[in-house]
């Protein structure tokens, strides 16, 4: 009877590093600046600015990312895309308890 010789165990190979997408980390620049008494912004949450939002989609094409829809909802015509995008916004925030959230929900009239 032959022995068999046992192959050494294959090691997991490292997870393939992906493209060169903008980075997300707050220091960068692209979030709102915090306005005193608001809470809104970069320490707080308040989401990017409209040249953050410009900056990404530049980065990465194809991309449909739009900026908070911040027109108080009596401005809005009943029905539009942005009351709509607003209303799913704020539906789907509901649960967002962090300051962050919070920040993120007021710039949004949620």
């Amino acid at each position: 009877m032959a022995v068999k010789k046992q192959t050494p165990l294959k090691k997991k190979a490292a997870p393939k590093k992906r493209g060169k997408a903008p980075s997300r980390k707050k220091s960068e620049g692209n979030y709102a600046k915090v306005k005193k008494g608001k809470g809104r912004g970069k320490k707080a949450g308040g989401g990017m600015t409209a040249k953050g939002v410009a900056k990404y989609r530049k980065d990465n094409p194809g991309s449909k990312l739009k900026t908070a829809v911040t027109t108080p909802p009596s401005k809005l015509k009943k029905g539009s895309k942005a009351a709509k995008r607003r209303k799913s916004f704020c539906a789907r925030s509901k649960g967002w308890k962090s300051e962050r959230g919070l920040a993120a929900r007021r710039k949004w009239n949620c």
